[in-house]
Formats: structure tokens, sequence, C-alpha cells
């Protein structure tokens, strides 16, 4: 059984330092880290090291986003331990502008494997968030069924393996997923580049959400500069009482939006 759950955000971002930057894998939106972030990464890495070694996570599950596995390849290669893809963890799009398309979607962990070797493609994410976008609330409602999927199939897929995992994702990704984890909508959280979570099951629980206590919340301190470029869902620009709609990919206006939302049939049988 998982009892513990770490939670990095990314790097900092090449295009937060320019924005002469190239897309590695071709998709928009998908920034590298900047030379900074992969020092981050490294930092973050080193932390780990630190621990004991029945304190350290045993499995890297993170979001498809290119920052987000260079950010998770310098601990994989210290640890030793595989990078599991999972799009239910990707980040966070308001909705799109009506007939202005879809947003990005990555590529496959197969695909991705030709970038990130550390990649285990036998995973199969449990969630895809839509393309369509999401507001604050559907961003939460996402991260809340997302985990109620990926703990019990990373319990049943590797029994006794992971009681430590590390996921890798985005700010309003991680805030979604601390607020679900600890059972609090409301839980006031800035979250820094390369900051830390760490979550631990309470004592006898089986619940997968709102049954965990944080031992540490987007904490910097194992990073030489400290947190950095921290982001909450305040900072979001809000009209008339709902977030601001964001354009579209240009020519994706005729694709289609799937697959999306749970990717595992029955899961009540499975738990």
């Amino acid at each position: 059984m998982i009892e513990t759950i770490y939670i990095a955000r990314h790097g900092y971002r090449m295009n937060w330092v320019t924005n002469d930057w190239k897309s590695e894998t071709g998709l928009p939106r998908d920034p590298p880290l900047a030379a900074f972030g992969l020092t981050q990464a490294q930092e973050l890495a080193d932390y780990f090291l630190t621990l004991p070694p029945e304190e350290r996570p045993t499995a890297i599950f993170s979001s498809p986003y290119y920052r987000c596995l260079q950010t998770s390849r310098p601990t994989s290669a210290t640890l030793g331990i595989p990078i599991y893809v999972e799009h239910g963890l990707s980040e966070w799009y308001s909705p799109v502008v009506p007939g202005s398309g879809l947003h990005p979607r990555p590529a496959s962990a197969a695909s991705l494997r030709s970038y990130f070797d550390e990649i285990d493609p036998s995973w199969s994410s449990v969630w895809y968030p839509s393309r369509k976008g999401e507001d604050v609330e559907q961003c939460h409602d996402r991260v809340n069924g997302c985990l109620k999927a990926l703990i019990p199939e990373i319990e049943r897929s590797f029994p006794d393996r992971h009681q430590r995992i590390l996921l890798v994702s985005h700010a309003a990704t991680i805030i979604a997923l601390t607020r679900e984890l600890l059972g609090s909508r409301e839980l006031p959280l800035r979250v820094g580049c390369c900051t830390l979570t760490e979550a631990t099951r309470q004592k006898g629980s089986t619940e997968v959400v709102g049954h965990w206590r944080a031992k540490r919340l987007a904490d910097g301190s194992h990073l030489k500069e400290g947190s950095s470029r921290d982001w909450g869902f305040e900072d979001i620009v809000i009209m008339d009482g709902k977030v601001v709609n964001d354009p579209g990919q240009p020519g994706s206006e005729s694709d289609i939006d799937e697959p999306v939302g749970l990717q595992i049939d029955d899961l009540n049988s499975r738990m």
C-alpha cells in the first residue's frame, strides 16, 4: 500500500528566460527547462539521495510534458527508479474560446521514450483531461478522479512494491492534488519550481482522497536558491465570476477530443 506521496513541480522553464526557444517534441506550449531549471531538478534528486533508503520514492509518475520529464530524469537516474507517464497529471488549461480549436496534448509514453529512455512505457494512463480545458472546479474534479484511479491501480499493478511514490506535475495540478489528498479545496497554497510536498496516509485509513496529512507543503528548502516563480489559483484572471477562456491551438478545430476522463473499466471491481 502506498503510504507516502511526494509531489514536485517542474523546474524553471526556458520560456521564462527567452522567447527564442524550441519545443523539443514539436508540441506547442511545451517549453523545455532553462539551465536554472535543470540545476533545480538535480538538486531535487540530490535531496532524495540524502534520505534513508526506506524514505526514498521507488517510482515516478510524471506529467507527459517535456519540462516535467526533464525534472524527473535526475531523480530517476540517481535513485535508479522508473518514470511512468500519467496524462492525468497534465497541465491545467482554462476553457477554450468557442470555435478556436483544442488545447495541445503530449504524445504517448512509447513516443516520449525516444527522448527519455528512463520512461517505462508499460504503464497506461488512468486519466486524460479534456483538450477543451477546465475551469477551477473541473481541474479539482479531474485530479480527484485521477487519484481515485491512480493510487489503487499502482497498488494493483505493483503489489507491495511501492510504498512511496513521486508525482511530478504543474503548479495548478499540484495545488489540486494537495487539496484533494488533504480533503480541503480551500487550502491556501502557492507552489514554486521544484518545490516538494510530502503527504502521508492517515494511520489505519484505506481511503484514497481526503485522508492524508501534510508533512511539508511546497517546500523549497532543498534548493540552493529556495522557492522561485511560485504560482497560486489567486493569480488567474477572472471575468464575470469565471476563468477567462484561452484560445485553442490553431489547426486543431477539426480534432476530436478523445480519449477523455477515466480509462479504467469498472474501477470499483478492481479496488
